[in-house]
C-alpha cells in the first residue's frame, strides 16, 4: 500500500534511508529538508512524499517526487530509499510504478531520475533500466571527481 507520507512517519523513513548506507550526511540532511518542504507547506507543490507500507502499515520505503521546474508536464523522482530488510521484496518497483500511474492520471509528458555512477549503485542503475529507463546523459564527475551524474527517462506521450 503506497500512501502520502504524514508526520509520524518522519523518523522511521529517516532511519530506513541512513539503514540503506547509500546516502552521506549531507544528502540525508537534504532529504530531510524536503520531507520537512512537505510536511510543514501542505498547499506547496513542488514535493509530494509518499511511503510504501509494510505488513505492519509502517514505512517500508518512501520517495520524494514532484513537477520539474520551468517544464511542462515532467516530473522528477528526487529521492527513493527501501529499507534493508524490505529490499528484494518489489517496494521500490512499487513505489515507482505508483509514480507512473501517477503522472499518467496528470496527463505528464516524462519522469527523470538521476544517480550517481559509483560502483554501489550499480544495482540502483540497473533496477532503472529494468523498469524501463534508459540512460539519456551523463555528466562526468559531477558530484566528486570519479563520479558522474547518470540521467534517467522515461516518456509516456
Amino acid at each position: 500500500m503506497i500512501r502520502r507520507m504524514e508526520a509520524k512517519d518522519k523518523q522511521a523513513v529517516l532511519g530506513l534511508i541512513r539503514a540503506t548506507d547509500f546516502f552521506t550526511a549531507a544528502e540525508i540532511d537534504v532529504a530531510e529538508e524536503l520531507i520537512d518542504v512537505y510536511l510543514g507547506g501542505p498547499d506547496q507543490k513542488d514535493y509530494d512524499v509518499v511511503v510504501v507500507a509494510d505488513e505492519r502499515g509502517g514505512p517500508a520505503g518512501y520517495m520524494t517526487w514532484g513537477p520539474t521546474p520551468l517544464t511542462e508536464d515532467a516530473y522528477d523522482l528526487y529521492w527513493m530509499a527501501v529499507a534493508p530488510s524490505e529490499q528484494g521484496k518489489g517496494r521500490g518497483r512499487e513505489l515507482v510504478r505508483w509514480l507512473e500511474d501517477e503522472v499518467r492520471r496528470r496527463d505528464g509528458r516524462m519522469i527523470i531520475i538521476e544517480t550517481s555512477s559509483q560502483p554501489k549503485y550499480r544495482g540502483t542503475r540497473q533496477f532503472y533500466v529494468g523498469l524501463g529507463y534508459r540512460e539519456v546523459a551523463r555528466v562526468p564527475d559531477f558530484y566528486r571527481a570519479g563520479d558522474d551524474r547518470v540521467i534517467y527517462a522515461k516518456s509516456f506521450r
